[in-house]
């Protein structure tokens, strides 16, 4: 079958965004070639072989999309593009934006990235082992099983990893954890495997939250429930927990909402947010919750903090 594969070149702070609007535009899949997800794989022991390709062009990242050809696949591409532009008047850095579009056989995108996808070991316990590898567990490791699908979150970005490695700081038995914007379903998953009595997550993709359905069940988990909403509009409750890992411009937005969805002292983890807007970030949050720690890897942050 052919495709037609659409590669976008844009910078980090509009990576995830740009990956939600091709999903939103029926996208039959999403792949992201980012370069700091590569050196961070290569200082690990996890993968034996890479493609010297991927580590060009530094700064830049390319995220290709694939649409079946049909008679509106043209006009998809175009409002593609007007859409990704318009980032621009929402605060948020689309690099040195471009768009290529070529024809693919679906065999060149569908199943050949999987051979590079091999268990990786994050914090002290945390190891995320794609369905198709086989690993053993050792010691005490919580064995995260993950087919990531279509939607974002695999645990080689910088944004997810300081995400679960606050998780497994911070989760414990009979707290409640409200998962905004959760792709794979990667941050609900290790906080049921953490301890966690309840954890809700969420995601406005349909996509990612059919990925996330489908995670769920393949960790064999019944206290995680998924569903679409728009941040936290379908949210009930009140959680021990937030996490966010989503893009600045949002993290700036649910700053303001989530403290009327944490108990008293509840915590909320905000991620994906690019250094360069970390101060207006924290500007905000700071508004509504006492920052108790910020972590930087590579071009991002993540932020720990405590409703006040």
């Amino acid at each position: 079958m052919k495709w037609i594969e659409v590669q976008v070149t844009t910078s980090q702070e509009a990576e995830e965004a740009v990956s939600n609007i091709m999903h939103e535009l029926g996208a039959g899949g999403v792949v992201i070639k980012n370069p700091n997800d590569v050196k961070l794989l290569a200082q690990s022991d996890n993968w034996d072989y890479f493609d010297p390709s991927l580590f060009e062009e530094e700064g830049n990242i390319k995220v290709f999309a694939y649409f079946p050809i049909a008679s509106d696949t043209i006009d998809r591409i175009n409002i593609l593009k007007d859409r990704i532009v318009e980032l621009k008047t929402f605060g948020v850095d689309i690099g040195n934006f471009d768009l290529k579009v070529s024809e693919v056989d679906e065999a060149d995108w569908a199943s050949n990235w999987k051979q590079y996808y091999k268990p990786l070991k994050i914090g002290k316990k945390i190891v995320i082992k794609p369905s198709w590898e086989e690993y053993v567990s050792q010691g005490e490791e919580i064995i995260i099983e993950l087919d990531p699908g279509m939607a974002f979150g695999t645990g080689t970005h910088e944004t997810t990893k300081m995400c679960l490695e606050f998780l497994e700081e911070i989760v414990i038995p009979e707290r409640i954890v409200f998962d905004v914007g959760c792709g794979s379903g990667i941050l609900s998953i290790a906080s049921s495997k953490l301890g966690a009595k309840e954890v809700y997550a969420a995601d406005i993709d349909e996509a990612s939250v059919e990925v996330a359905r489908q995670n769920v069940e393949l960790n064999n988990l019944q206290n995680v429930k998924v569903f679409k909403s728009d941040l936290l509009g379908e949210f009930r409750g009140k959680a021990d927990i937030i996490v966010a890992n989503i893009i600045a411009d949002v993290i700036i937005k649910l700053s303001a909402e989530a403290p009327k969805y944490l108990k008293e002292e509840g915590l909320f983890l905000a991620s994906g947010i690019i250094k360069s807007r970390k101060e207006e970030v924290l500007q905000k949050v700071e508004e509504f919750f006492e920052v108790l720690q910020i972590r930087e890897e590579g071009e991002w942050c993540a932020i720990l903090s405590r409703k006040k």
